[in-house]
């Protein structure tokens, strides 16, 4: 089958990646020129296991190439995956601009039917409008053949997205076209040939489905947080509270791990928009938002564990190892220990950081900061 992904970033990279592992054939779409030029040379612009390997055997056996050119991208394709980014509004929504505007890009230039497919993270409802917009635009164009939209969010893990996308634990796909389904069914067969399931659903649900897993995930976080510190305070064992508590089926010992919190561009992003999509609907969001708050204090509370050991931070130097908000990633936005690094800088001591993958994004984010 011909694909082309329209973005080159986390989502696009490693999905167009793995759908050339498959067999098929793959396009992939970037407006910036020298991104293009980058991977055509074999240089993927982030650091992701295996991915750099997957790339560079698949592009020089002719299944996946890259390109600036829309046109190019399209020509042929049977299916077009938007991975474009979705960054966060202010107050939380999702900003859907780039979604929309590739959209208007297809309807201007589409010469055959296609199934266009969301892979981007976006807020409810975005695939029914974009499914309007094209409409639209295509029956004013005078177009004879159709195009249809489906929603299929990604649950790729940073630092092992490359196992997660060629061994998937589910695939969701929003559609209300039984030919769109029957189409991503055919496409993600090979993925799914292990037994795991393919969800099949509405496309408003399989937005919320991402955004809701993502929720799961935060909580999770922030609970065992929350218990970590009520640990400190009687003398308990947060190890061992964990292993107890993770050891009932029920529960389960994944994200049960206490640390600074949660960081990186998903959750974050996703309990913020969660708890717009809720304001704006009228209601109550006090889980998300104590999800959310907790997070934020976990930094603080360490930060100034640190400052209290060091009896003050003056003159004391702080050495810090690992600035990725995860590990096997170079990923630092919303990485806690930036804002860690933040707080201890606020309080007077010297910081001294170490990352064995993220240190030029890490000093990028940080800018001319003593670090």
């Amino acid at each position: 089958m011909r694909i082309a992904v329209i973005g080159t970033g986390y989502v696009g990279l490693v999905s167009g990646a793995g759908l050339a592992d498959m067999g098929h054939e793959v396009v992939c779409h970037d407006r910036l020129v020298e991104r293009i030029a980058d991977l055509r040379r074999g240089q993927v612009p982030f650091f992701e296991p295996g991915l750099a390997e997957l790339v560079g055997r698949h592009a020089a056996a002719g299944r996946l190439a890259f390109t600036a050119d829309l046109d190019e991208a399209l020509a042929g394709a049977e299916v077009c995956f938007i991975a474009v980014g979705t960054p966060a509004h202010e107050d939380g929504s999702g900003d859907r601009r780039q979604v929309f505007a590739v959209a208007d890009q297809l309807a201007a230039r589409l010469d055959h039917p296609l199934l266009v497919v969301v892979k981007s993270t976006v807020p409810v409802g975005t695939a029914d409008a974009l499914a309007e917009r094209l409409d639209a635009a295509l029956a004013a164009r005078g177009a004879t053949y159709g195009v249809t939209v489906a929603s299929n969010p990604e649950f790729l893990k940073e630092g092992k997205a490359v196992e997660d996308v060629l061994r998937p634990d589910r695939i969701v796909i929003g559609a209300a076209e039984p030919q769109a389904l029957a189409t991503l069914r055919r496409l993600y067969a090979p993925f799914v040939h292990n037994g795991r399931p393919l969800l099949a659903m509405d496309r408003r649900s399989a937005e919320m489905t991402k955004y809701a897993a993502n929720a799961m995930l935060a909580a999770r976080v922030s609970l065992i947080n929350e218990l970590a510190n009520l640990c400190q305070e009687v003398g308990a064992d947060i190890q061992a509270v964990r292993r107890g508590v993770g050891a009932d089926p029920r529960i389960g010992a994944a994200y049960l791990y206490p640390g600074l919190g949660f960081g990186g561009s998903c959750l974050p992003k996703d309990v913020a928009a969660l708890t717009h999509l809720a304001g704006e609907l009228g209601a109550d969001a006090l889980m998300l938002q104590a999800i959310a708050e907790t997070n934020r204090r976990q930094v603080q509370a360490f930060a100034r564990r640190i400052i209290d050991r060091l009896a003050g931070c003056d003159g004391r130097i702080v050495g810090i190892w690992g600035l990725a908000f995860k590990p096997q990633t170079d990923d630092v936005r919303e990485a806690p220990a930036l804002a860690l690094i933040e707080h201890l800088l606020a309080a007077g001591c010297t910081v001294r950081a170490f990352d064995p993958e993220a240190g030029a994004t890490a000093r990028a984010a940080l800018g001319d900061r003593p670090v």
